[in-house]
């Protein structure tokens, strides 16, 4: 896991260590690498910088963390080369799309139903359904899930290669991406970390990610 707030590290770790797997955390920087690891996991965290996808930074768009994302991509591609398993969790799953030359909506309006930071994190707040046949489908053994939001961002165009696996049915934002010519390449825009500990289903997504790196 590379990350740039070591306060927000938490629930990851602990979403991987109940399914039996082994976090190590690495700080964003130039000398990271995949060397010796069996997956990746890429959290979240600050908007993808826009130049990436081609546009001009929205007003309601964070300021970029340049380094981050060219570390991050650089992490990815190297995953994909090898095939090993990759989690991404909301940037995550945004910069998993503009990777593979997909694009963002750098700001919802309104975005209510998908910004809930107060209370709870936990605690679920839309539906998303879940194409049949894809590999989240066979995660969550079933068509539809609760789940907890809070971005401000969204898949804009898909990126080449990637599958639409879940979408928010009301608005039609797409809340889950994979890739099916990989291993496991799973990434979703909801954060499943906080709701594992309550919820067996979010919990099934860290078990079979674990299940992928060990096999």
């Amino acid at each position: 896991m590379v990350y740039r707030d070591a306060s927000r590290l938490g629930p990851y770790a602990a979403a991987l260590a109940a399914a039996g797997g082994e976090a190590t955390p690495v700080v964003s920087g130039p000398a990271v690498s995949l060397a010796g690891y069996g997956g990746l996991v890429l959290v979240g965290g600050t908007d993808v910088d826009p130049a990436r996808y081609g546009e001009i930074r929205h007003d309601a768009t964070e300021p970029p963390d340049s380094e981050r994302d060219a570390v991050e991509f650089s992490l990815l591609e190297d995953a994909l080369a090898q095939d090993l398993p990759v989690l991404a969790i909301c940037r995550g799953l945004q910069l998993v799309n503009v990777f593979h030359g997909g694009s963002l909506i750098q700001h919802l309006d309104p975005p209510d139903r998908h910004s809930r930071t107060d209370g709870d994190r936990s605690l679920p707040v839309h539906d998303v359904a879940i194409e049949p046949g894809s590999l989240l489908s066979t995660i969550a053994g079933t068509s539809t899930w609760k789940v907890n939001s809070r971005h401000h961002q969204a898949v804009k165009t898909v990126g080449q290669g990637l599958r639409v696996s879940a979408i928010d049915p009301e608005g039609g934002t797409v809340e889950a991406l994979e890739r099916p010519d990989k291993r496991f390449l799973l990434a979703v825009q909801w954060h499943p970390e906080d709701q594992a500990p309550r919820d067996p289903g979010q919990a099934r997504i860290f078990e079979a990610f674990r299940r992928a790196v060990s096999g």
